[in-house]
């Protein structure tokens, strides 16, 4: 740590170790606070803000910017979408494959009407167009690599000189909505339809609240890191495979990948050095889940520059209150109906809150807080990182440069 300028830089131990700070602080927000249980809210989102916040104060104070390196973030986020794919089981992504069709179809079809939004709320506002498709899915389905990536040609195109800063902001406070709607979307269809698991799943993230936890010893644990890391070889390997062939995909994607093809293809009776089977659906695995998944977001949220943003916030917070409520109606009227009315279609709808404003670990913190309360949901733990991981990507490829010559 050393303080250089007027700026505080956190390498990257310390920023993990505060980011394990910032998840106990939010499970300690989440036993004092009945809404925030009650509506499952995420422990690194409420613990993740409140930190975010109380840097903000600093900055205030006493002039002082913090800036993290996040390097060992994106590692956990490598860690648990590997996981994801360890625990997916091919039969039941060919079960899922038509609420996979569905949700694909509604998202894709949620991303023009979420352009259309922000650049009708921002022309509403007499601000330019451009400013509001920085804050449709160049931003909020895009998220923050999005924004960045896309800002620059955006605002040459459109002599839009804040361009940059009009994507980042969306995408930050988009994170904190869609970290708080997937809960109180989930528990209001749950409450209102009755809903219940179909069957008694083993937890794809963590462990379900109201058992016992259970029992893992150092070999299970190892066991499930050798598991892990065996997929990211073979997920780098691949990575550099489809790069050499000219298409892009996040580390974390591959990985994913790795993981399902390793779990479905190879015999469950193959010897191993461990002597145990493949550690597929395994409580270690889901710990590890757990552990990446919320130090991740507790990162990405502490990490946060509130401050650097404020300036832009009436006009975002005007076209991100109209996005928010374009997204839980389309997430209760139109994904819950279409996908049966179920358990798992309500575990999803948690999901798309994460997905239609923040990014795919959002998506999944979102399931994992209505999956530890009320029950697991391994087909929203297969589709929906699918959905949003991999195919969103590549549609928002094609729907972001269609609405640039839209509005030029």
């Amino acid at each position: 740590m050393n303080y250089i300028d007027g700026v505080l830089h956190i390498e990257s131990f310390l920023a993990v170790t505060l980011g394990i700070i910032v998840l106990f602080v939010g499970r300690r927000l989440t036993q004092a606070s009945y809404w925030l249980r009650e509506f499952s809210i995420p422990e690194p989102v409420s613990g993740g803000i409140l930190i975010s916040i109380t840097f903000a104060i600093l900055h205030y104070a006493t002039n002082i910017d913090v800036q993290f390196e996040l390097a060992a973030r994106d590692l956990l986020l490598v860690y648990f979408f590997t996981t994801i794919g360890i625990n997916a089981s091919l039969t039941d992504l060919f079960k899922g494959g038509k609420p996979l069709i569905i949700l694909l179809s509604i998202t894709i079809g949620y991303m023009l009407i979420q352009n259309i939004t922000g650049i009708g709320i921002a022309t509403l506002l007499d601000q330019p167009a451009a400013f509001g498709l920085l804050s449709g899915t160049v931003s909020l389905i895009g998220g923050h690599g999005t924004a960045i990536a896309w800002a620059p040609k955006i605002g040459e195109t459109f002599d839009l000189d804040t361009a940059m800063e009009i994507g980042i902001a969306s995408a930050t406070f988009g994170l904190i909505l869609a970290s708080i709607m997937g809960g109180p979307i989930a528990k209001y269809l749950i409450n209102k339809h009755n809903l219940t698991p179909s069957k008694d799943e083993e937890m794809d993230i963590g462990t379900k609240q109201s058992e016992p936890q259970p029992k893992i010893n150092a070999y299970d644990f190892l066991d499930a890191v050798l598991a892990i890391h065996i997929c990211i070889i073979l997920g780098a390997i691949l990575n550099k495979a489809v790069a050499s062939a000219g298409l892009e995909l996040p580390l974390f994607v591959t990985c994913l990948f790795a993981g399902i093809l390793i779990s479905n293809l190879v015999p469950a009776s193959y010897p191993r050095l461990t002597g145990t089977r493949w550690p597929s659906r395994k409580p270690a695995v889901a710990l590890i889940a757990d552990i990446a998944l919320g130090a991740f977001l507790a990162m990405s949220l502490m990490s946060m520059q509130l401050w650097a943003l404020i300036d832009l916030a009436g006009p975002i917070f005007v076209i991100l209150g109209a996005q928010f409520i374009v997204a839980v109606c389309i997430a209760i009227f139109v994904i819950f109906p279409l996908m049966g009315k179920t358990y798992d279609a309500a575990v999803v709808c948690a999901g798309f809150g994460g997905i239609s404003l923040g990014s795919t670990p959002t998506a999944m913190a979102n399931m994992s807080a209505v999956a530890q309360k009320y029950g697991n949901s391994h087909q929203a733990f297969i589709i929906v990182p699918l959905v949003c991981a991999f195919f969103i990507d590549l549609a928002n490829a094609l729907i972001i440069p269609y609405f640039i010559g839209f509005i030029s």
